[in-house]
């Protein structure tokens, strides 16, 4: 496989924030997730739950609920604002006040043209969807206390809202309040103590289902007013419900971490005789389940402990398969590490500052899995406050170590560093380019003349660095008119040539020296995940989220032989098991027929030089090979080398001295860093 001396980093403290609402969109299959900072993140479920696009936070923000209208996306907070989400620039597209105080909930009908919110002054607000914006209507009877919870009947004629201690039906035309479910308290429950109904779903037969506080899930007859049935599921709340799109089933979140599933089954040989009845229960989580989606194959899931869960539904699957496989999404896709491989300088990227290392330094060598004595240990060189109330967006540091740059929504800084012996100062740049003004991306060249940045329009700017001044080159622009962001930008080591990845799957090369499009990549249809160009053939090597590799000649602009051999015979089956997208590219300065490939829990070395595995050989079979003797090594021996030694990985990239710096972020230490969850009675304690 290869042999390198490895920097183990432990030390980038990452945590995630919290899961504080979903939202799936079936038309296009996008799952819009909310988390406590603020910040939002789409997901493509048709492209292996691929992380599509990234919204960065901002301080004061708050997200309690999210929903779809059409393909367009909206949020509200306790920040008493309804917003809208532009797709293409991530970013608040316009926010309206919505003049109740904190909003809690929000839903739109299924014709697409009203939103309900349900806010902190008891109103339920409808405004009206417009092309460009959105138009206050009328105001609801007002109710006594907050609404937490609004759902819409699917006819658009009547809204139930949830509140403390009874759900409200809405007539939806007069605004007047038709029904007053009354939700009781609970078995020994303190009469003094107040319900709350977190969740609402109003079915198309006007049942009604509600989840409130006291751990209870009841079936409500929504013409009537009467109570059908009630579900006690836990002693803690029932946070959050979802509904299957056929409303065959339904699911229920609690504070315990609990997803229970309920299905509308016949209880006699009638089928009149229909009742909802709890089928399943999934434990996925440690903490509270803030948010649910129940899709037409899976339960998606997330909450406190910041890890978005989806587990199919074997009843809806084939077993055996991908599909059927338990997934937890933790780490975002774009990087949050830049390391300078020429001056062993880690930088570290938070929503609100940037920290820079220096990696240590260890004695001596040795042989495979030994651990080395450290003579000089990791150290803390800067700790970076953002200006402004907008969270981080993405950052870079230059590969020798003399520029760091960020980026927020509203902004983009440069900084220079000088070292000098131990001593390390950092000088911002005062005056960059008007045009430099927001980014989706950075990246430096690989001599650190140049730094190139993602910006409206699928554009790539391009900027030059001396001392301490930054002037504006060009904008590179693609000729297909794509309006996505680029989310990958991979500049080649000799500086001829820029490599761009867009959420459209589009991937273009376009050359530094003549500053102009060289290629197109062909489309394919999958997300690219990761890109990078070989410093010595010029080849173009994507990874894709359907874990499909594919190599590119720049020179000839079509694939390369070794790519049509590889699709030919198709990859190995157990190299589609893996539940994460590859995340990095790179090459091994020592071997250049060695691609270097990996994600959260692998590293996979692909020797170009020896034959792919055909499906009936292992594909991990490293523990084998060292078994055999030198002559059968060889004839048993393939192109794809697996390590898993490695957890929870963040970052891999090369050093100057050809040595490894792997960045991990143990899950164990951020499930450390959250608060208790609730009390659990166990047997025997």
């Amino acid at each position: 496989m290869g042999e390198f001396k490895v920097h183990r980093v432990r030390f980038f403290d990452y945590m995630p924030s919290g899961i504080r609402a979903l939202a799936f969109n079936r038309d296009t299959e996008r799952l819009a997730v909310a988390r406590d900072q603020g910040s939002l993140e789409i997901f493509n479920f048709s492209d292996n739950y691929c992380q599509e696009k990234i919204f960065p936070g901002r301080d004061g923000r708050s997200i309690e609920a999210l929903c779809w209208v059409g393909t367009r996306l909206f949020s509200v907070g306790l920040d008493g604002l309804i917003t809208e989400y532009d797709l293409e620039n991530l970013r608040p597209k316009y926010a309206v006040e919505a003049y109740g105080g904190p909003v809690w909930s929000i839903s739109c009908n299924l014709q697409g043209n009203l939103l309900a919110v349900g806010c902190e002054d008891g109103t339920v607000k409808i405004f009206e969807v417009l092309d460009d914006g959105i138009q206050f209507q009328r105001n609801l009877d007002r109710q006594k206390g907050r609404i937490i919870s609004v759902s819409w009947h699917p006819s658009g004629t009547k809204i139930a809202a949830g509140m403390m201690d009874m759900v409200r039906v809405f007539d939806a035309e007069t605004g007047r309040a038709a029904l007053r479910l009354l939700v009781e308290r609970g078995v020994g429950a303190a009469k003094n103590k107040e319900v709350v109904v977190w969740s609402l779903a109003f079915l198309s037969d006007n049942t009604i289902v509600s989840g409130d506080s006291a751990g209870k899930v009841q079936i409500w007859d929504g013409l009537m007013g009467t109570l059908v049935r009630s579900h006690f599921i836990t002693k803690w709340d029932v946070l959050a419900l979802s509904v299957a799109s056929d409303e065959s089933s339904l699911i229920a979140g609690t504070s315990e971490g609990l997803v229970v599933q309920f299905q509308f089954l016949q209880s006699s040989g009638e089928q009149q005789d229909r009742q909802w009845v709890r089928t399943r229960t999934f434990k996925n989580h440690s903490h509270d389940v803030h948010a649910l989606v129940l899709t037409d194959t899976a339960v998606v899931s997330g909450g406190m402990d910041t890890q978005l869960v989806v587990r199919p539904l074997l009843d809806k699957v084939e077993k055996n398969t991908s599909e059927s496989e338990l997934r937890k999404i933790i780490f975002p896709l774009k990087s949050l590490v830049s390391c300078a491989k020429k001056a062993g300088l880690l930088l570290f990227q938070f929503p609100g500052h940037l920290e820079v290392w220096r990696l240590g330094e260890s004695e001596g060598y040795g042989k495979d899995g030994d651990r080395l004595s450290v003579k000089r240990k990791p150290e803390k060189l800067i700790h970076l406050k953002r200006k402004g109330e907008d969270h981080i967006s993405c950052s870079a540091l230059s590969p020798c170590g003399t520029w760091l740059a960020y980026s927020t929504v509203s902004c983009v800084r440069l900084y220079r560093l000088q070292q000098s012996g131990n001593n390390i100062s950092i000088t911002k740049v005062p005056k960059l380019p008007k045009v430099l003004c927001s980014a989706h991306q950075l990246c430096f060249s690989h001599d650190s003349t140049k730094l190139f940045a993602s910006a409206t329009q699928s554009s790539v700017i391009v900027t030059a660095l001396c001392q301490s001044e930054c002037k504006y080159v060009h904008t590179l622009q693609p000729k297909s008119g794509s309006q996505q962001p680029v989310h990958l930008l991979a500049p080649s080591e000799d500086g001829k040539w820029l490599a761009t990845a867009n959420t459209d799957n589009e991937v273009h090369v376009y050359n530094l020296k003549k500053l102009k499009l060289h290629c197109t990549v062909p489309v394919y249809d999958s997300s690219p995940t990761a890109i990078a160009i070989h410093p010595m053939s010029s080849n173009l090597v994507i990874g894709h989220a359907d874990k499909q590799v594919f190599e590119y000649s720049l020179g000839q602009k079509e694939y390369t032989d070794w790519s049509r051999k590889l699709q030919k015979q198709g990859l190995h089956p157990h190299w589609f098991e893996r539940d994460t997208p590859i995340s990095h590219i790179s090459f091994n300065p020592q071997k250049p027929s060695h691609i270097l490939l990996n994600d959260a829990y692998m590293l996979c070395i692909i020797d170009q030089s020896l034959p792919l595995p055909d499906h009936k050989t292992r594909l991990c079979n490293q523990n084998t090979l060292r078994g055999l003797p030198e002559s059968e090594r060889v004839q048993h021996s393939h192109a794809f080398k697996i390590c898993k030694r490695f957890q929870d990985v963040l970052s891999v990239s090369f050093q100057e001295d050809e040595s490894l710096v792997i960045v991990e972020r143990p899950l164990l230490d951020i499930l450390s860093q959250l608060p208790a969850p609730v009390r659990q009675k166990k047997f025997a304690t």
